[in-house]
């Protein structure tokens, strides 16, 4: 199969690429603001995803659009925990967004089967090693400060190169701290950190981040400012986040043929449909070329069978030279 994704240890084995709905339990979401701020409206948010092709649930308590301050911790548990705990009761897999290792702690007790952490582990110290003693897959974004100023930190040389080495970075960093390497996915942190032009770098080299990093690759590039920047108008003003879903479809299917491992997308639908064609579509590449070689192989071999050494045609060629 062409462009495996890798399987990470403690969630589900898809045949694609998953989709990772997102739930942001915030008033301050820059995508939706703050639609799903209460704790029963996230939980039914989050089951009309599942409903609509997501494969897990990424649960969030604290904004990290540019700018944002962070939110207490109490305040993100009251948050989190109830949403994270109902979702997991109906059967849901369900991943905790937070850099915080109290709130991850608390989450996996309450059923969540994955921390994404977009610190990479760099905004909690504690957040390694409670992540290594639960047991549970961690998903390490390349990240390089708070959203207060990240912005300021978007300076680079080559972009992709840069990535790389600090995400290999801290997918050392999270190894030694005793995390298991088979249940740690990456993440190229689109938006954190990164002008447009670099967001589009990123996703145009996502089979090199998998290929190098080793590890499944997350690529989460729904509804961001770069999109905005490329569906911009005349007069350069870019659509509403909302207004970015198809666009976010796009660049779901240009990661699923990449290899990614996963997709983290706020509206579910179209991207679900743009997966499963890729893989249709892969499938479909594979049996041709499973055939083609086939078809060779037998060519190859008619040829050598129906024109033995010494046979009519090796006498019929000698006899007309």
């Amino acid at each position: 199969m062409r462009n495996s994704r890798g399987q990470v240890r403690g969630l589900p084995r898809w045949n694609r690429c998953a989709v990772m709905g997102v739930v942001n339990v915030t008033p301050d979401s820059f995508s939706d603001g703050g639609r799903w701020f209460d704790p029963e409206t996230a939980v039914k948010r989050g089951l009309e995803l599942v409903a609509e092709g997501a494969d897990l649930i990424d649960v969030g308590g604290e904004s990290t659009r540019p700018g944002a301050s962070r939110v207490d911790e109490a305040e993100e548990l009251r948050r989190v925990i109830p949403v994270v705990r109902d979702l997991a009761a109906e059967g849901v897999t369900v991943s905790v967004d937070t850099m915080r290792a109290s709130v991850a702690g608390q989450a996996v007790a309450a059923g969540a089967r994955l921390v994404n952490d977009v610190s990479g582990g760099r905004a909690d110290p504690s957040m390694v090693p409670v992540v290594a003693d639960a047991r549970v897959p961690y998903l390490v974004m390349h990240w390089r400060g708070r959203s207060i100023d990240m912005n300021d930190r978007a300076v680079y040389g080559d972009v992709v190169t840069e990535v790389i080495g600090e995400l290999r970075a801290g997918l050392d960093r999270a190894v030694a701290g005793g995390i298991e390497a088979d249940r740690i996915v990456v993440d190229p942190g689109l938006g954190f950190a990164k002008r447009a032009e670099h967001d589009l770098a990123l996703v145009a080299a996502a089979g090199r981040l998998r290929r190098e990093l080793g590890r499944p690759l997350l690529i989460a590039a729904s509804r961001k400012r770069f999109l905005g920047r490329v569906l911009a108008g005349p007069d350069g003003s870019p659509p509403p986040a909302r207004e970015r879903d198809a666009a976010t479809a796009a660049v779901s299917a240009l990661a699923a043929h990449a290899g990614a491992w996963a997709v983290r997308v706020h509206e579910v639908r179209a991207s679900a449909d743009a997966v499963r064609v890729v893989r249709a579509v892969n499938e479909a590449a594979d049996a041709e070329e499973a055939g083609s070689t086939e078809r060779t192989a037998t060519s190859t071999n008619g040829a050598k069978t129906a024109h033995p050494a010494g046979g009519p045609a090796a006498e019929g060629a000698e006899g007309s030279v």
